[in-house]
């Protein structure tokens, strides 16, 4: 166990202007008729996930930087699942008012709401405790961070189904996917918060690919979380899991996996062990 550590915080609002400006160009570079292609978040359509972009953006500063309350009916969320409930209603108003708006507007929306966005995730201190706890996680609390770390995992991602839904090549160098992959994998230990084990056992996560890394989960007796995530590969793990950079995002991200993103994932040891791995998402869903 000697070469594992503690995974470490994920900085990513550097990484924010750039993001915005990747997506800027890609809009603009859409023909008419690209606008309607449906993307795997179907029904939703490509002109749907950006005003679904614009959407969280706009919450995001409404909420967080200007103190604009959204109160849900009936006080607030008790569980999960209610929160859920919650935040689709609130997803699919603002998609059906959205589609009344058309793509350059959208576009120019975006334009000055992005820099914006930008500006108050940098403004802000990633250690202090966030706004919203990363619930996928299992937080109750979270850093800001981890908070800001979500809200580029959640950029990244509708950017990648506008890019796939149209052709586009995908944001997958090292610079972008890395940090999307490491916020993501904070998903794990809640995943496996019901899993029993014996104290040390280890379940080992190999991400190749030229975004990829190496984490594992390691139980700790008598600690909360019950299972503590760590960069590097155990010694001796139950279960040892490989997949590409490329299937690792999309089944954190994929609510429903497909029966071809799963023969893509190559599991040495314990299948029933690495089952929680499979199905973990870092998206609430």
């Amino acid at each position: 166990m000697s070469a594992l550590r503690p995974v470490r915080p994920v900085r990513t609002a550097h990484l924010f202007p750039g993001l915005h400006d990747e997506l800027m160009a890609l809009l603009r570079s859409l023909a008419p008729d690209d606008w309607g292609r449906v993307t795997w978040a179907a029904p939703w359509t490509v002109k749907d996930v950006v005003a679904h972009l614009l959407d969280g953006q706009i919450r995001k500063l409404s909420i967080c930087r200007d103190g604009h309350a959204i109160a849900p009916p009936g006080g607030a969320p008790a569980d999960y699942d209610e929160l859920l409930r919650f935040l689709d209603a609130l997803n699919a108003e603002w998609v059906a008012a959205a589609r009344r708006i058309g793509p350059r507007v959208l576009m120019d929306l975006l334009a000055t709401i992005g820099p914006q966005d930008a500006a108050y995730v940098a403004s802000l201190d990633p250690d202090a405790p966030a706004h919203f706890n990363v619930a996928w996680a299992g937080d109750a609390v979270s850093p800001n961070w981890f908070d800001v770390g979500r809200e580029y995992t959640e950029r990244w991602h509708h950017q990648q189904q506008i890019r796939d839904a149209v052709g586009a090549p995908g944001l997958v160098s090292r610079q972008w996917l890395h940090p999307v992959l490491d916020v993501s994998v904070r998903a794990l230990p809640h995943a496996y918060r019901d899993v029993p084990a014996r104290a040390g056992d280890a379940v080992t996560v190999v991400i190749t690919g030229d975004a990829g890394d190496t984490w594992s989960l390691v139980r700790r007796a008598e600690a909360t979380p019950a299972w503590e995530l760590c960069t590097g590969a155990a010694d001796a793990p139950v279960v040892c899991i490989t997949m590409s950079d490329d299937a690792a995002w999309r089944l954190f991200f994929t609510a429903r996996k497909s029966a071809e993103l799963l023969a893509a994932i190559h599991i040495d040891g314990d299948r029933a062990m690495a089952r929680a791995a499979t199905r973990a998402l870092a998206v609430m869903a």
